[in-house]
């Protein structure tokens, strides 16, 4: 069954925990992406994740392969069970960050390697020097992801499938979910029972439910619409 994880895009560590404490009952995991780390420090993600879910630290590592392996390692020691880096930095990079989380994790860890950005479509990527389709560029890092012993991708719902032909074995985790049709600064969006059907592991929302007037609503009607009769995806 597809999981529910929230991104508590705050930045201090006061809402990050009234929020997480909030939605508990509703949710399967949280975020812990720039906006917190940077505003309240690395160690909001040992405070959220004595909360007992799983904490997904979104801190995309991209650098040389000792610097990534030892932020892994670390990330790992603060509490997180899924840590992200670029797939784009390489199949040797991911590598690293694989034996430094696994180093320093507390309990079970994995990788979780960043394909396309959801805020890119076929333009934006052409603009920085990558050709072909979103797909074909998703499947090869994800065949990448999987040869470096990443735990899974993260990658908008419009490549799920691909992700499942390309790498079966890598969880899949998936971003860019709306309820309606607006994208904010998103591409690549869709329903979360879009996502769901497809084949999502994991759906991270943040927007849609941490600026809803009332959060808990948001969050119960996104599960709910998790597991209601699934929409067909437009592509």
């Amino acid at each position: 069954m597809t999981q529910l994880f929230v991104a508590l895009d705050v930045p201090t560590t006061d809402e990050a925990v009234l929020l997480a404490q909030t939605l508990a009952p509703h949710l399967d995991g949280y975020k812990v992406g720039f906006e917190l780390l940077l505003g309240a420090g690395p160690k909001s993600i040992t405070t959220v994740a004595e909360l007992g879910k799983p904490i997904f630290a979104d801190a995309k590592l991209l650098d040389i392969t000792n610097t990534v392996e030892r932020a892994a390692r670390q990330l790992g020691k603060l509490g997180a069970r899924y840590v992200s880096v670029h797939a784009s930095g390489g199949e040797e990079m991911i590598a690293a960050a694989c034996r430094g989380l696994a180093d320093g994790a507390i309990g079970k860890a994995g990788i979780l390697a960043v394909t396309v950005l959801t805020s890119l479509d076929r333009e934006a990527m052409a603009s920085v020097g990558i050709g072909g389709s979103t797909k074909d560029q998703v499947a090869r890092l994800a065949k990448l992801a999987a040869a470096a012993g990443a735990e899974g991708v993260v990658c908008s719902a419009n490549e799920l499938e691909v992700v499942r032909d390309a790498a079966p074995g890598l969880l899949r985790v998936t971003p860019g979910i709306r309820m309606d049709n607006t994208t904010h600064d998103q591409r690549r969006v869709a329903s979360p029972s879009e996502a769901a059907r497809l084949g999502a592991d994991i759906v991270v929302v943040g927007r849609p439910i941490i600026r809803a007037e009332d959060p808990i609503a948001a969050a119960v009607a996104i599960a709910q619409d998790m597991r209601s009769p699934r929409r067909t995806l437009e592509t």
